[in-house]
């Protein structure tokens, strides 16, 4: 635009798009008319006959709305008013604006409202609707979400099956897809044009590539820089960590890696895509630096010791997925055949970006199982020979073996819980100093608690497996598998009958350390906000939960099974296997209870200590670890130390709200422009629950809701006892604790439906959730 020519106003969609026409180089505008509700009401006729006279409008038309204030440059009021599409003659015509003054409501509101007459379309390639920044933040980043056809209500009312979602940053250049790079110029102009740095733009792009704008409004959000210098020198960082692990290591098997958010030790399900400063470093300290490696080299695994499993981009957590898979080839598989297995893995995970979340059921072959040598044909068209396939089932063999027989690892895991419980408890009485509590509550918990937990928590995993394998081979049905979860009393089944049956004080003495962010300060746990969470009244003057029904295999079943553990070479009989996959369940679940108690505390102490220098929690969550840790060592200021660290902390958690990363990146060119991968929910059960949508929220009334929770860990067990009809997360995987947990109850759940599938459902009125046809419907 040239300095002589004055801006453009945002003046509501008829004149907006009336003052478009002809402006833009890279981009159209459809040919229009448009006239005031009042003139159609003293002058039906001649609007009639001057739409008629317009050689531009050919038949099918499409008659919008353009109400009053509708795209004001200060709010939007999108998707409130009615258009009729596909208006085939002058009769229909008329009843079409008829409908379209109708909606506008009472006659005072539509008479200072428009009516827009433009042709339809003729079968787009592609349409959508683009915003020009970031609608949370403010940042620099275009979002487009479009359908392919012309189909704009399927991008408008969310349609999950249909809907695609591309984000880059504003200049991305040769990252963006070549499809939208003329769609990307033409925002540049719109944003010159109008001088609004947030447009919310419906487009559509034609067979050719032409860009036809259909309508330009204001984007609500919070202001925010054109220009973030600061944001594109920290992607110009990651781009250089992602660069890195593209290369081949000398110590890893695999020529490169991919970042992933879900699976391994998922930190989207744990602590979320953005945590606080304190929640990144404390997951990192008590399990992704250290502990996970050791654990996987204790159970028989490749030594990975020294290599931290997750990475943080200026603050947001991603697994290095080569690192991970790496760590479930079993130590005596050949250098050459795990090269080949590691780049197997990886290219799969590529090729099939939706099983991000299902990795170790759909990709890796980890453990064994009744199923295993099956599914291992399945690499014979990848290469790899029948010995080569031997080679790895009988690794797989014995490394399972030497976990799940009664003398096994994870019985080993499990007794290191008794000196987790007994320390604790010495920890908790001993007249130490603040730092000193913390530390050695944190160590403690590393040793004793997420040490074992790990190993119990794959344990926990090869469980699930093999109950899936017995599924598959007809030993089990989905019933038998149902019945036999719900036979499992593990911490979080008992949690609903303890509410019933014990008095106040003991229930929250029992569970009180409990939160639903266990690594969140900001998180109040059970017993600070006791109310908040559970309803005592009505707990003590309704039944009590019955007890769990042992789960008893028939003699048929028992047999099948003897017949299966002899025919595989599994080393234990049909009872030390069934105590096997009970105790593998309901251990984990108890360590992550044990944990979760020094972890709790540590944070509980955390408050306490950044309280008495003048500091809130919001303060300390911004806090890395390493300061509590330093200071333990040294004789620093703890004041200035702490405050420091919140005000270093609070400087990089303001610049990670600003960024936008996939939840897979593969290539450098992924950190400034990217579709987001479809999401295959993992569907717990088979009931169905169709209920209105609530968040999580503690102090509403939930019975009956279908609950949205984006990350769901073992604090939100309080949910359970509210008596909700199901529940969606935005991330978790088939075997996280809150899809066992919904397993164990019978709660119609679906895990990990993705982030933007999320948002759909966060926003709808009610939910059909309909487990046994893996299938959600959202009801707006």
């Amino acid at each position: 635009m040239s300095a002589a020519e004055p801006r453009l106003e945002l003046a509501g969609k008829a004149r907006t798009l009336a003052a478009l026409r002809g402006r833009l180089a890279h981009g159209h505008v459809l040919p229009l008319q448009h006239f005031a509700v009042a003139e159609w009401r003293r002058e039906r006729a001649a609007v009639l006959a001057r739409l008629g006279g317009d050689a531009e409008l050919v038949f099918p038309l499409i008659v919008r709305s353009s109400a009053a204030g509708e795209d004001a440059a200060s709010a939007s009021q999108a998707g409130r008013f009615l258009s009729v599409a596909n208006v085939a003659d002058s009769e229909a015509l008329a009843e079409a604006i008829d409908a379209v003054v109708a909606a506008y409501g009472p006659a005072a509101a539509q008479e200072e409202s428009r009516v827009l007459v433009q042709p339809m379309l003729s079968a787009p390639r592609l349409s959508g609707v683009a915003f020009t920044r970031d609608p949370a933040t403010g940042a620099p980043y275009r979002t487009v979400n479009y359908h392919i056809g012309a189909d704009t209500a399927a991008v408008t009312a969310g349609k999950r099956a249909e809907l695609q979602t591309l984000v880059y940053i504003a200049g991305a250049g040769e990252a963006i897809p070549a499809e939208f790079a003329v769609l990307d110029r033409c925002l540049d102009e719109l944003e010159s044009l109008f001088g609004v740095p947030a447009l919310d733009v419906e487009f559509a792009i034609d067979q050719a590539g032409a860009v036809a704008i259909l309508q330009v409004r204001a984007l609500a959000c919070p202001p925010g820089a054109a220009v973030d210098e600061a944001l594109h020198a920290a992607l110009d960082r990651i781009s250089d960590k992602v660069a890195a692990g593209l290369r081949p290591h000398p110590f890893l098997f695999g020529p490169r890696t991919v970042f992933a958010v879900m699976p391994d030790w998922n930190p989207a399900e744990i602590i979320g895509l953005r945590p606080r400063p304190l929640a990144l470093s404390l997951y990192r300290e008590l399990v992704t630096d250290a502990i996970w490696a050791y654990q996987r080299d204790n159970y028989g695994y490749r030594n990975l010791r020294s290599f931290p499993l997750m990475v943080s981009f200026e603050g947001l957590p991603y697994i290095d997925v080569r690192l991970s898979f790496n760590s479930f080839v079993p130590r005596d598989v050949s250098p050459a055949l795990a090269e080949r297995l590691v780049a197997h893995y990886i290219g799969r995970l590529i090729a099939a970006p939706v099983l991000h979340d299902k990795v170790e059921f759909d990709i890796v072959f980890s453990c064994y199982d009744f199923t295993l040598r099956e599914r291992l044909e399945g690499l014979d068209e990848r290469g790899f020979s029948a010995s080569e396939r031997g080679a790895l089932a009988e690794s797989l063999r014995a490394l399972t073996n030497n976990i799940l027989r009664p003398d096994g690892l994870w019985r080993q895991d499990e007794a290191r819980l008794v000196d987790l419980d007994r320390r604790y408890q010495a920890l908790a009485l001993a007249k130490l100093d603040p730092v000193a509590r913390i530390y050695w509550l944190l160590e403690d918990c590393k040793r004793y608690g997420t040490l074992p937990f790990a190993g119990l928590a794959r344990a926990g995993f090869i469980a699930m497996q093999i109950l899936r394998s017995l599924v598959a081979v007809g030993v089990l049905d989905e019933d038998g598998l149902a019945a036999f979860m719900a036979s499992v009393d593990t911490v979080g089944t008992r949690i609903g009958r303890d509410l019933a049956a014990m008095p106040r004080w003991q229930f929250l003495e029992t569970y009180g350390h409990l939160r639903p962010g266990a690594y969140d300060i900001l998180s109040p746990r059970y017993d600070e906000a006791p109310d908040l969470y559970f309803d005592f009244a009505q707990a003590a003057n309704g039944p009590v939960p019955p007890p769990h029904k042992p789960f008893a295999p028939d003699d048929a079943m028992r047999a099948k099974i003897a017949g299966l553990l002899a025919r595989h070479g599994l080393e234990t009989d049909v009872d030390g296997l069934f105590a096997f996959l009970a105790g593998g369940i309901r251990g984990r679940e108890r360590a992550k209870f044990l944990f979760s108690r020094n972890l709790s505390l540590a944070l509980a102490e955390i408050g306490k200590l950044a309280a008495a220098h003048g500091l809130d929690r919001d303060d300390a969550s911004h806090l890395d670890i390493r300061t509590i840790y330093e200071l333990y060592v040294g004789s620093a200021d703890i004041g200035s130390a702490l405050r420091d660290g919140a005000a270093a902390g609070r400087a990089r958690q303001k610049l990670a709200q600003r960024i936008v990363l996939p939840p897979l990146i593969y290539t450098q060119a992924h950190v400034r422009a990217f579709h987001f991968p479809p999401s295959e929910p993992n569907f717990v059960g088979r009931s169905r629950a169709q209920g209105t949508v609530s968040a999580a929220d503690a102090g509403s009334d939930l019975a009956g809701k279908i609950v949205v929770v984006a990350n769901a860990d073992p604090g939100f067990d309080w949910l359970f006892s509210r008596r909700i009809a199901g529940f969606v997360t935005a991330y978790g995987g088939a075997n996280s604790h809150m899809a066992i947990r919904a397993g164990e109850t019978g709660t119609p759940a679906a895990i990990g439906v993705g982030e933007r599938a999320f948002e759909t459902y966060r926003r709808a009125r009610a939910l059909d959730l309909d487990c046994a046809n893996r299938r959600i419907v959202a009801i707006q």
